[in-house]
C-alpha cells in the first residue's frame, strides 16, 4: 500500500509539472530560452523516433536486456534503447552524451503492458543547467504528456548530475 501511495504521489507532482514546459499561455509557440534558436518539441521529437528513425532497431543500453524490473517511476519494468550515438558514448565510457543523444525507456506494468514513453534528448545549447537534456513522456499511442524542461525529471535527475544525470551506467 505505501509502495503504492508513493508512486501515486509522483505521478500527481508529474502531471503538476506538465503545464511548466516553457510555453505561454494559449496556442501560441514556444518561448525560446537559448538566444532565439527553435526549441526541441515532443510532437517532432516522437515522430522522428519512430517514423524516421525507428527507436525499435536500435540497440539497447549495454548489458541490459527488454523488461528489465525497475523500482523508480517509469514503470514497473522498462526497456532502455539508445540512438547510435549514445550507444558509442557508453561503450568508450564517455564523460557526457554528445549532442543529438537519445535515450528512450520504454515503461510496462507487471502484466508487460506498455503503459508510458519517456525520452531523454541532449540538445546543444538547451538548458545548461541541467546538462541540455530535453525531457518528454508520451502515452503509449505517441500522445505528448509533458515536455521540456520537466521540474520532476530534473529533480529526480539531478540525483545523478556527475553521470550526466543517467541513473542507468556509469559515464565516468
Amino acid at each position: 500500500m505505501r509502495k503504492e501511495l508513493t508512486i501515486l504521489l509522483i505521478l500527481i507532482s508529474v502531471f503538476t509539472v506538465i503545464g511548466c514546459t516553457g510555453y505561454d499561455s494559449g496556442d501560441q509557440e514556444p518561448v525560446p530560452e537559448n538566444g532565439g534558436e527553435a526549441q526541441p518539441n515532443a510532437a517532432d521529437l516522437y515522430e522522428q523516433i519512430t517514423q524516421e528513425d525507428n527507436y525499435k532497431e536500435w540497440d539497447l543500453w549495454p548489458g541490459l536486456g527488454e523488461l528489465n524490473e525497475s523500482e523508480g517511476v517509469h514503470g514497473e519494468l522498462i526497456t532502455i534503447y539508445v540512438s547510435d550515438n549514445a550507444f558509442t558514448a557508453i561503450e568508450d565510457n564517455e564523460d557526457v552524451m554528445p549532442d543529438g543523444s537519445i535515450i528512450l525507456k520504454e515503461g510496462y506494468d507487471l502484466d508487460e503492458e506498455l503503459t508510458r514513453v519517456l525520452v531523454m534528448y541532449k540538445v546543444k545549447d538547451y538548458d545548461s543547467e541541467n546538462n541540455d537534456w530535453f525531457w518528454a513522456v508520451y502515452s503509449p499511442q505517441g500522445e505528448v504528456a509533458t515536455e521540456g524542461k520537466v521540474a520532476a525529471c530534473i529533480d529526480c535527475h539531478s540525483a545523478k548530475v556527475d553521470n550526466d544525470y543517467l541513473f542507468t551506467g556509469d559515464m565516468s
